[in-house]
């Protein structure tokens, strides 16, 4: 009997021991706003989510909202986080970081999938570190390598259409730089931006019209609208694009990174600034380590193009090849019905 009770004794103990420890754990709430669900987005917010999951199991709870590509929203979202009290926002997308950092200058601000900080914030001769309650991380590629290899699959082309979405300051920065190294290539570049999805179809097809390759950069508008560049230019003109998901969508190829690894990345800066390990303030913009060239192998087919050596293709969803294809073979039926016709 005093062998039993002594059991269950220790039993107790045990598991009084596992609560008090259970109830030393801190417990955060953490405040998500993304600016609009695609492919890229989606893939960061999850990967943000898995690193806490991972590094501060149990610990965390989310608050996760989408604004619907509307910058306005991505303001409401945020002034609910802080009127809540949340521990941490996290920011996906540059409207989403704009609206943070306006609405708080105490709780702390991780963006990620946004360009460039400095243009973003507003601040010049951007050092790396905003040196506030604002950090995260950038899915900047290099903009020289994406130029260049517009150069490498199509040398012989002489004009080049810069697409993107006014109201995205990172899309200006890029199609900016772009466009300096791209003329210093030898090309022609024109900028055709139009300022949200219902200027969109004409603005592309005005490009379209009037260039013989068209650049996309991570500009979440068109993320968000690949259907519409790719009714357009699928068979016609070759799309080259700042990132994957964009590719996948309506391009010929990109060199990207993986927005998974980014929000993962920055899901661990974040357990690291809850858990006061690093002080938000001293915590300098994180980036992509690695860029993959990658190509979509039903544009190419459409297109009648082969991808150069050393580029991975894209996974795409089932019966995209076969529709390509399908597109591709019309697309050279009617050039010889217009052979014939001359």
């Amino acid at each position: 009997m005093k062998k039993i009770l002594a059991i269950a004794l220790a039993l107790v103990m045990v598991l009084s021991l596992g609560v008090m420890a259970f109830a030393d754990e801190e417990s955060y709430t953490v405040g998500i706003c993304q600016l609009v669900p695609h492919e890229a987005l989606d893939a960061a917010t999850q990967g943000f989510k898995d690193a806490l999951e991972e590094l501060l199991p149990g610990q965390v709870t989310f608050d996760e909202q989408n604004a619907a590509n509307d910058p306005a929203t991505c303001s409401t979202i945020v002034n609910g986080f802080v009127s809540e009290g949340v521990d941490l926002i996290m920011a996906n997308a540059t409207p989403a970081l704009q609206a943070a950092a306006t609405a708080t200058a105490d709780i702390p601000v991780l963006g990620t999938s946004v360009t460039e900080y400095g243009v973003a914030l507003g601040i010049d001769d951007f050092s790396g570190t905003v040196g506030t309650n604002v950090s995260g991380t950038s899915d900047l590629a290099p903009l020289d390598e994406q130029a260049a290899m517009i150069k490498e699959w199509y040398p012989d082309a002489e004009t080049v259409g810069l697409l993107y979405c006014s109201n995205e300051p990172n899309s200006q920065y890029q199609v900016d730089t772009v466009q300096t190294e791209l003329e210093e290539l030898g090309y022609t570049c024109t900028q055709y931006s139009f300022s949200d999805s219902n200027d969109m179809q004409s603005v592309c097809q005005t490009a379209a019209d009037e260039s013989d390759v068209l650049y996309v950069p991570t500009d979440n508008t068109v993320a968000s609208n690949t259907g519409i560049v790719d009714n357009i230019c699928n068979g016609k003109v070759p799309v080259f694009c700042g990132e994957e998901g964009i590719c996948k969508g309506c391009g010929v190829a990109t060199l990207s990174i993986s927005y998974y690894d980014l929000g993962y990345a920055t899901g661990e800066m974040a357990a690291k600034i809850l858990t006061g390990e690093q002080d938000i303030a001293e915590t300098p913009i994180g980036y992509a380590a690695t860029f993959t060239p990658k190509y979509n192998p039903a544009i190419c087919e459409a297109l009648g193009i082969e991808a150069p050596e050393g580029y991975e293709a894209v996974e795409l969803e089932d019966g995209a090849e076969e529709e390509a294809e399908a597109e591709g073979e019309e697309a050279e039926a009617d050039a010889e019905a217009e052979e014939a016709a001359e």
